[in-house]
């Protein structure tokens, strides 16, 4: 039985518009998620990670910000065609955001349970008394102890695990159909980042709800991925279910995504793993292969033409000229 599509991103091209010239944040990507789905996007800072999730809650300053070309139906809504009015109700209603930094979304100004009610005041028509009592549940949900209490304080009284999780329960409040986390687990110790990844998990699974997990951190990733993809130089180099990934990575980058993590096992005395070299600037991004300048697989075509996106397996699909039956035979290309 196939699954039903929640969220589907066709050929999605994004730049800015800079002093310097026109920056192609995101070139071209595409991808489903079903419902009740848990999608992971790696890659390094400057990939496109944080900009396509942006363009997806129409978050992105405009006109500085443009949607170059593609399209984003979300549970049947066009996004890319939506006025502001209608994305003011898709926001929080179908789909929710956890930001990176808790410390600059939240409002400091208001306690948490008065930020958190406002949404449901907005969203779910809830009267002030209603919504404040349900917004000492969504606390609660959350696991944040001493809910009632925790409700009436700032998030300056917080400490940084309780910020993201009060940032959590802003975004769940009223049970979005898709909930996009931008890398929640950054700047968290390794315990709090395991109990964060818990919670989502387990929201996940409660209410049956999507989740687009962005990070650069593949260990993250594994604790809550059921699919992952892999972007670099604003394009999908990699997707696929997350055992195809994590089992079968065909990619380079992908591969020197998971040789760089550090291992239980591994000689302390060994350097870690590092991949040389820096992304390219997507002001002139390259003609061929956006990774060919780090690539110790290289070949002539990787820097001439952009590679085709190849079916490994299904469900499984990678860009790269390594998998061009020319380069499998040794003829090279």
């Amino acid at each position: 039985m196939e699954k039903e599509i929640l969220l589907s991103v066709k050929d999605l091209k994004v730049s800015f518009a800079t002093r310097e010239g026109e920056v192609q944040a995101v070139r071209g990507i595409s991808f489903d998620i079903a419902k009740g789905e848990a999608l992971v996007i790696v890659g390094e800072s400057g990939c496109g990670k944080s900009v396509m999730a942006q363009t997806i809650m129409r978050l992105n300053p405009e006109p500085f910000c443009k949607i170059k070309s593609g399209s984003i139906m979300l549970d049947g809504i066009d996004v890319v065609k939506a006025d502001e009015k209608m994305m003011e109700k898709i926001r929080g209603e179908k789909v929710g955001m956890i930001f990176q930094d808790p410390m600059t979304s939240l409002n400091p100004t208001m306690t948490i349970g008065k930020q958190i009610g406002e949404s449901l005041i907005q969203h779910k028509k809830a009267s002030k008394k209603e919504a404040f009592k349900r917004a000492i549940g969504v606390i609660n949900a959350v696991r944040i102890p001493n809910a009632e209490k925790r409700a009436r304080q700032y998030q300056s009284e917080f400490s940084g695990g309780m910020r993201q999780r009060a940032m959590i329960g802003l975004s769940i409040a009223c049970i979005p159909k898709l909930l996009i986390a931008d890398e929640p687990t950054t700047a968290l110790d390794v315990t709090i980042q395991a109990q964060i990844v818990d919670l989502l998990r387990s929201i996940q699974q409660e209410e049956e709800m999507s989740i687009i997990f962005i990070t650069h951190d593949l260990g993250v990733a594994a604790g809550i991925a059921q699919k992952v993809a892999v972007m670099y130089a604003g394009k999908i180099v990699e997707q696929g279910e997350a055992e195809q990934v994590f089992h079968n990575a065909k990619h380079p980058y992908t591969l020197g995504l998971m040789q760089s993590m550090p291992k239980p096992d591994q000689d302390k005395e060994k350097e870690l793993f590092t991949i040389d070299g820096v992304p390219p600037r997507l002001i002139l991004p390259p003609v061929g292969c956006g990774f060919a300048d780090r690539c110790i697989s290289c070949m002539r075509i990787c820097k001439m033409e952009e590679p085709p996106i190849t079916q490994i397996e299904p469900g499984h699909f990678c860009s790269c000229w390594l998998l061009d039956e020319r380069a499998v035979k040794g003829k090279g290309v």
